[in-house]
């Protein structure tokens, strides 16, 4: 049985939605349009560090938390405000992000590069 790779998955959805450049999404977070939303697992946070300020929300439990009718619900997720999804690469954030979009989200985004290119282009980390 043969499965569709998963980069053609992530350029399907990157085909879909929106994605920001690491400037673009600081700047919508700095003018206080977006919050960014760090997806990666706990261990990357600790060994790696995180984007300031960003509201931490686990691939795994992501989808529990935007949704409203969820017993797993983070209020924090329930923002006018565009949540921009950050994970290592910006693989796994576009297919979060688009997977949001298809839960009737529109007030989301991804960034390009993922924090590995906000770190190299020497932004703050926490």
């Amino acid at each position: 049985m043969a499965i569709t790779p998963v980069k053609d998955m992530v350029m399907a959805a990157k085909a879909a939605i929106t994605s920001l450049s690491t400037e673009q999404a600081a700047a919508e977070v700095a003018a206080g349009r977006a919050v960014f939303v760090d997806i990666r697992d706990v261990r990357e946070l600790e060994r790696d560090g995180r984007l300031p300020g960003a509201i931490h929300a686990p691939r795994g439990m992501l989808e529990f938390w935007v949704d409203p009718a969820s017993p797993y619900h983070k209020e924090a997720l329930a923002t006018d405000k565009r949540l921009v999804l950050v994970c290592a690469g910006a693989w796994r954030s576009a297919l979060a992000t688009k997977t949001l979009q298809d839960m009737g989200m529109d007030n989301v985004a991804e960034m390009e590069g993922g924090f590995s290119a906000w770190k190299a282009e020497g932004r703050p980390v926490d």
